[in-house]
């Protein structure tokens, strides 16, 4: 059975290779017959596992080709690969054993023609629009005249120059200027970064933060402009929180940067006129306006003035106002002297009237008329007079009490009050407590004697002091007359 299976069989004298064998030497033929090929197709499937690679197939009609893109290479292509692009890829085939199939491995990738540069182009606008991105509410007001400016353009173009020559015609500001590639693989990133940059500056910091960016390019194809399409730059745009001017290509030439940016300039020269206001015009304008300021002031002030002196005509004059016053007032004081005059005389004869009743003797008589009415009201309150009218005044009043303590009056001790309070009035205006200063009361047949006269005549005096009563009893004697001589003499 060896035999059988060792030894070709009789007649044929085809080489025999292994699995292995045969798949390396397809692999050395397609990779010798097709080292660099460009296809054209359409891409289908994409895939972008973690490892970083990129797999995906080209088709066209009637057949479909694998593709890898390495990671190396996918981080620095210019477009990236999505489903139904049309596309022409530059690589070299080769094979992969374990699943028996070819490929391509891509170097390079960029979209087959206008066509699909353009329905990429629209594809991606649709979605970054979906996003609200583009909202018109996202737009911010850009500053009537900024401090800082800040550029974001190549720093050896045309471009820079056109800007800051015109900028310094209309309004001269301060100008930052980020450097940036314009075209190519480098294009997109650094342009975001650049946006992004600006956008990290502190205001007041060591380097001034811009109050407005400008993205500014030149003219140029669909393929030169693409960096500006790419959606890193138009989420950078869209993110910026500093206003931002789109100025990239002429005015045919439209980016996604126009549609994110808060305004689109036509041209760079153009992005430097929304940028700043004419300063000579401003300067014309505050001119005018001052002009009008004025002549508006100046024109109110005469219409107030005439306004008032329209109004002045009705009014009487000043002199007429005071007239009548200043004549009651010459009137009034030519009265003035003979009144006072007048008066002064009338008092003096009024004092003379009433001074010629004050005479001496009138003066004596009154006193004696007082003294005597006064000893009459003296003689009237003794001892037993003023006795009486308090026995009198305690029954009155304890029948008041009675009669109080019967209604059941609130008032009883303030009666009572009032009571004690008179008792106090009468104690102290009563003859006992002057007794007790050093006076004594004299009596005389039962009479209060006041006068030396009446004590010559008495039989018998009785005396009251502050501690009892004295009785004198002697014979009527006359009592030396009193000496009118000061104590000492």
């Amino acid at each position: 059975m060896s035999d059988l299976f060792d030894a070709p069989a009789p007649g044929t004298n085809a080489p025999e290779f292994t699995v292995s064998e045969i798949s390396g030497a397809v692999k050395k033929m397609i990779e010798g017959e097709f080292g660099h090929v460009r296809i054209r197709g359409e891409i289908g499937r994409v895939s972008r596992p973690r490892s970083g690679h990129v797999y995906l197939d080209l088709k066209d009609d009637r057949a479909v080709l694998s593709g890898v893109i390495w990671k190396g290479v996918a981080a620095r292509l210019a477009t990236q690969p999505e489903e139904g692009l049309e596309v022409v890829a530059i690589g070299r085939l080769t094979t992969f054993p374990g699943q028996s199939k070819y490929q391509i491995v891509i170097e390079h990738i960029a979209p087959a023609g206008m066509g699909a540069l353009m329905a990429m182009l629209e594809k991606r606008k649709k979605a970054l629009e979906a996003e609200g991105l583009f909202a018109a509410e996202r737009k911010q007001p850009l500053p009537y005249l900024p401090e800082v400016i800040g550029v974001i353009t190549s720093p050896s173009g045309a471009v820079i120059r056109d800007i800051l020559h015109r900028l310094r015609d209309r309004f001269p500001r301060k100008v930052l200027i980020w450097p940036v590639a314009v075209q190519g693989e480098k294009c997109a990133s650094e342009v975001a970064r650049a946006i992004e940059g600006f956008n990290r500056l502190t205001p007041g910091g060591a380097l001034p933060r811009p109050d407005l960016l400008i993205v500014a390019r030149g003219g140029g194809s669909i393929e030169d402009l693409w960096g500006f399409n790419e959606e890193i730059v138009v989420r950078a745009a869209a993110a910026s929180r500093i206003p931002l001017i789109s100025a990239v290509g002429h005015e045919t030439d439209t980016t996604l940067i126009d549609h994110a940016a808060d305004r689109r300039a036509p041209t760079p020269t153009a992005a430097a006129e929304l940028a700043v206001p004419v300063r000579m015009e401003l300067l014309a304008w505050t001119d005018g306006q001052g002009a009008r300021l004025t002549h508006a002031l100046t024109r109110g002030v005469a219409l107030r003035g005439q306004r008032m002196k329209d109004l002045a005509r009705a009014l009487p004059r000043p002199a007429q106002l005071v007239e009548s016053a200043r004549q009651r007032l010459d009137y009034t004081g030519d009265r003035l002297g003979p009144a006072l005059v007048a008066a002064a005389q009338g008092r003096r004869v009024k004092l003379s009237q009433v001074s010629g009743s004050l005479r001496p003797a009138a003066l004596r008589r009154l006193t004696s008329e007082a003294r005597i009415r006064l000893g009459d009201r003296t003689a009237r309150l003794t001892p037993d007079t003023l006795q009486r009218d308090i026995a009198r005044k305690r029954r009155e009043l304890d029948a008041v009490l009675a009669r109080l303590s019967r209604a059941g009056s609130v008032q009883t001790d303030a009666w009572r009050k009032r009571i004690d309070g008179l008792e106090r009035m009468r104690q102290s205006l009563g003859y006992t407590e002057t007794l007790k200063r050093g006076y004594a009361v004299v009596r005389g047949g039962g009479q209060v004697v006041t006068t030396r006269a009446e004590a010559e005549t008495a039989q018998g005096l009785e005396i009251e002091f502050q501690d009892g009563r004295l009785t004198v009893d002697r014979a009527p004697t006359k009592i030396p007359e009193a000496r009118s001589d000061p104590p000492g003499q």
